[in-house]
């Protein structure tokens, strides 16, 4: 890790991924993956929830069915999980911790934007219930000619539209997937949450273990204020 190239540096833009970087959400991804695969008869093992983290959902579909099984039930299985997912984000749609507060600094600095392999309606129904939707001007989502994560496409669609260039601009994720992408995108990249792998740590410019961590707040604080003076 190089902490300098972010705690010494002004992003031109930021780029967040969603969840469980903004939104505790992974813990409904875990939850919707055990339904499904309850419904079929089939129990998670110890490491399904790391590897499948991050992942579209489209491919954590064929994941479950290959792990049921029944590879030709990929389809509906997906679908499965997508409605499950829905149902309990609906129900509760949390922010992680410190996330409003940053969110609200780095706006200060910096125009933002979201680049998720969640579906466009969820990412946008979540940031809305927090109160985050305003923040971002671009949300970037796989679709026709844009590929997921851990293809760099996303963030590579976000930082254009944010008028940047990827050298220039900060991502910010939670899973091994995603930080794949930002880097492969070109970007600087803050790593965030409680437990990061080895390679994730190996890949980042810095981690964090949530969004409120003094050296980032102090960091967004100290970029906030030379806008201001000027």
């Amino acid at each position: 890790m190089a902490a300098d190239r972010i705690l010494n540096w002004t992003p031109t833009a930021v780029v967040f991924d969603c969840d469980g970087t903004l939104m505790d959400t992974e813990r409904h991804w875990q939850e919707a993956r055990e339904l499904v695969l309850r419904r079929y008869g089939v129990a998670l093992d110890a490491d399904f929830a790391e590897r499948a983290k991050g992942m579209h959902y489209t491919e954590c579909g064929r994941l479950l069915a290959e792990t049921a099984g029944r590879p030709e039930l990929t389809e509906e299985m997906t679908g499965r999980l997508l409605g499950c997912f829905r149902a309990l984000v609906a129900d509760n749609p949390v922010t992680t911790q410190g996330a409003p507060e940053f969110v609200a600094l780095t706006h200060e600095f910096a125009p933002l934007a979201v680049a998720s392999n969640c579906p466009r309606d969820v990412v946008e129904t979540c940031l809305d219930t927090a109160g985050l939707l305003p923040y971002f001007g671009h949300i970037s989502v796989p679709g026709t000619g844009v590929r997921p994560k851990p293809h760099p496409d996303v963030y590579l669609t976000a930082v254009r539209e944010s008028g940047a260039e990827p050298t220039d601009c900060l991502a910010i994720e939670d899973s091994l997937c995603g930080i794949r992408s930002a880097v492969r995108a070109g970007m600087r990249v803050l790593g965030v949450g409680p437990h990061p792998d080895e390679e994730s740590l190996a890949l980042v410019d810095l981690w964090v273990p949530s969004l409120d961590d003094p050296r980032l707040l102090a960091w967004a604080k100290s970029r906030v204020l030379p806008e201001v003076a000027r």
